[in-house]
């Protein structure tokens, strides 16, 4: 029996997959969970239409990604750090302070979770951090630090 998946189910597929099963296990599990649907033309219909939605939905997204990428690449953001006398960082600039410097110098709010910074930032110079925006979409952003 073919079902169409409405919800990611472990070992057997991903959401709107079509998938062949045996007749038991449509019937007696994933379709009165509400896991799946029977694959009739009707729910295929509904599946075609969903599918539509979520490119639509996906290309929306990848257009506002663009558009943060190129506003993030004008130049290199300029993070504040206390130094001392030779030039090096009290402590380390943290994915929490990149965040910050985008908000405050880009105006777009990204979720310091999304930011990895390379190497150890520990002194004043010019460095880099990865950006990931989910669905395989990331950038890399180049920021300076300068002494406050």
């Amino acid at each position: 029996m073919e079902v169409i998946l409405i919800q990611d189910v472990d070992n057997l597929g991903a959401k709107n997959e079509v998938v062949k099963v045996k007749n038991g296990y449509a019937r007696n599990f994933l379709i009165p969970r509400h896991l799946a649907v029977e694959n009739s033309p009707s729910n295929q219909k509904q599946l075609e239409e969903r599918m539509k939605q979520v490119r639509k939905k996906e290309e929306k997204m990848l257009a506002e990604i663009n558009s943060v990428v190129a506003k993030l690449k004008e130049g290199p953001l300029k993070l504040g750090a206390k130094t001392g006398t030779s030039g090096k960082i009290f402590g380390s600039v943290t994915s929490l302070q990149m965040s910050r410097a985008i908000r405050e110098q880009r105006g777009y709010e990204i979720d310091r979770k999304r930011i990895s910074i390379a190497d150890e930032v520990k002194e004043l110079g010019t460095y880099k951090a990865t950006i990931d925006f989910g669905n395989g979409h990331t950038t890399e952003v180049e920021f300076e630090v300068v002494a406050e």
